[in-house]
C-alpha cells in the first residue's frame, strides 16, 4: 500500500470554518473520484501546542502501489483535484509526501 499524506494551509481570505466546509462538501467529493484511490481521510487540525498552528489540515490518501499512484497522479481526476485546491488552500505553503505508515500500538 501506498500513502501519500498532504499537509496542507488554508487562504487567510477565508474564515477556517468556510475553509473547512469547502474541503469537507466541494473538495472531499472531487478527490474521492480519482481512480485507484483507496482510502481518502481528511485531518482537520484543533490545535496546537505552545502557539499557533503551522499547518490547518492533512489529508491522507492510500494507494494500492505506486503504480497505482503514479496512474491516477495522470488522471483528468487528478488534474482536477489539484486545481481545485486554491478555492481554499495555499498551494505554495502546503506540502506533500510519500510515507511509510508503522503501526506502533
Amino acid at each position: 500500500m501506498q500513502k501519500l499524506v498532504v499537509v496542507l494551509q488554508f487562504r487567510k481570505d477565508m474564515s477556517r470554518e468556510e475553509a473547512l466546509r469547502y474541503w469537507r462538501e466541494v473538495h472531499g467529493p472531487i478527490a474521492s473520484k480519482t481512480p485507484g484511490l483507496r482510502k481518502y481521510v481528511q485531518d482537520h487540525a484543533t490545535a496546537a501546542p505552545e502557539g499557533g498552528l503551522q499547518f490547518d489540515g492533512i489529508a491522507e490518501l492510500w494507494f494500492d502501489s505506486q503504480e497505482a499512484l503514479q496512474s491516477a497522479m495522470a488522471s483528468r481526476e487528478w488534474q482536477a483535484t489539484i486545481a481545485d485546491v486554491p478555492n481554499f488552500a495555499v498551494l505554495e505553503k502546503s506540502w506533500a509526501a510519500l510515507v511509510d505508515e508503522i503501526s506502533v500500538v
